[in-house]
């Protein structure tokens, strides 16, 4: 089924802004490469959103300080709290890269959102992103009262490498026993290292993320295939899903890991 005019459309305008392949440059030229095109993928994202208030700060850390992006759709009250992870394939991206996103979930929503600028590989390789994603979430809800959230209504959620970090935070949580989560929301999550399904294979060029690019961000976050198979690094291998909140998994049709 050929894509929509529309996404095409995207797809192209992406493919011209980028100097080479992924797989061909450094983590720090990828890096450099978004920062150049950052003003053209905000437009790409749609009109801009107001929300009530937002803060950049910072939170404890198992390392260093997270720093940490909250945005409020409304002024006063007890909301419930998301809190999200960027993209990127653990290599690039930052609050500012899912700042629209961010915005329009607030407003949507109705709930506080919690951006986490989580640590990068490879300089931080595996579990450096998982540990900080739990940090972060554990933080919020021990913390509920300094951002105005209901640490009954906690979500965590995220896109690509994020739903990953997302769904990594649920299982961390149950191993040591809180905090309780009611919903994780993945977007097209990165589940599992040894991915050999249809959609790897059907989409392995020519829609974004390749296969090639697959491959290239579970390189630079796992040192090896042992680390990448962890349930913390693929969570499709944990033996067992049970006693985890409730997932809402959103997949896009064109894409190597949408199996």
């Amino acid at each position: 089924m050929p894509l929509h005019p529309q996404s095409k459309l995207i797809l192209d305008q992406i493919a011209a802004m980028a100097p080479k392949p992924l797989e061909q440059m450094t983590p720090a030229e990828v890096r450099a490469d978004r920062a150049r095109t950052a003003a053209a993928r905000a437009y790409m994202a749609g009109p801009f959103t107001e929300v009530a208030r937002v803060v950049d700060r910072t939170i404890p850390g198992p390392v260093q300080p997270i720093p940490i992006r909250v945005y409020w759709p409304e002024s006063g009250g007890v909301l419930p709290v998301l809190v999200y992870y960027h993209g990127g394939g653990w290599v690039f991206g930052d609050s500012e890269s899912v700042d629209p996103t961010c915005r329009k979930l607030a407003c949507a929503a109705g709930c506080v959102v919690v951006n986490v600028e989580y640590r990068l590989a490879p300089e931080h390789k595996f579990p450096a992103a998982a540990d900080d994603a739990y940090a972060a979430v554990a933080y919020v809800a021990s913390h509920a009262h300094e951002f105005g959230a209901d640490p009954r209504r906690i979500a965590v959620g995220g896109d690509s490498a994020g739903g990953n970090l997302a769904a990594v935070a649920c299982l961390m949580a149950r191993v040591n026993r809180g905090p309780s989560i009611a919903l994780q929301l993945l977007v097209y999550p990165v589940t599992d290292y040894d991915d050999i399904r249809p959609s790897m294979h059907e989409f392995a060029d020519g829609y974004l993320l390749t296969r090639a690019g697959v491959d290239y961000f579970w390189r630079h976050y796992a040192a090896s295939p042992t680390e990448a198979r962890h349930p913390y690094a693929s969570p499709l291998n944990s033996v067992s899903l049970e006693g985890l909140p409730p997932a809402m998994v959103i997949t896009a049709e064109c894409d190597p890991i949408r199996d």
